[in-house]
């Protein structure tokens, strides 16, 4: 694979039903090109965690999925209203979702520890009412 391939994802942040449509087909993309099924199911499961939060948080974002010969690159955007603690946010079972979100049954406040448990690489860039960019990255040949 000489040229990286590139996947794009609009998140829907108005619809429960269709969270986790990209995480879907990332899933089916990287099984057609023949990757492993460990790589898979992480890329899987960290794409799952980071729609389900964009959802909840800010409105939706986009996703892109960059595939090369040595990773999978997975890069969230939104403009929600940013993580105002990064530090607390990543505590397994910290939330700041709604009563409402959780009576859906989300927001149990593992989807960035997930995130982070997933991959090889996570890198967080928030700005407090602006948005979130999370970078993760699955290595290929560990």
């Amino acid at each position: 694979m000489a040229e990286p391939l590139v996947f794009h994802f609009d998140v829907d942040g108005s619809d429960f039903t269709s969270a986790g449509q990209a995480s879907v087909q990332i899933k089916k993309s990287l099984r057609q090109l023949g990757l492993p099924s460990e790589i898979i199911r992480r890329v899987s499961i960290a794409m799952y965690e980071g729609e389900i939060n964009m959802v909840i948080h800010a409105n939706g974002g986009v996703a892109d999925v960059i595939v090369t010969e040595d990773c999978v690159e997975i890069i969230l955007k939104d403009q929600g209203p940013g993580i105002e603690n990064v530090e607390q946010a990543m505590q397994e079972g910290f939330s700041t979702a709604t009563s409402t979100i959780h009576s859906l049954g989300f927001g149990a406040g593992m989807g960035l520890p997930n995130m982070k448990r997933y991959s090889d690489t996570m890198e967080i860039d928030t700005v407090v009412g602006v948005g979130t960019t999370i970078t993760m990255k699955i290595f290929l040949n560990q």
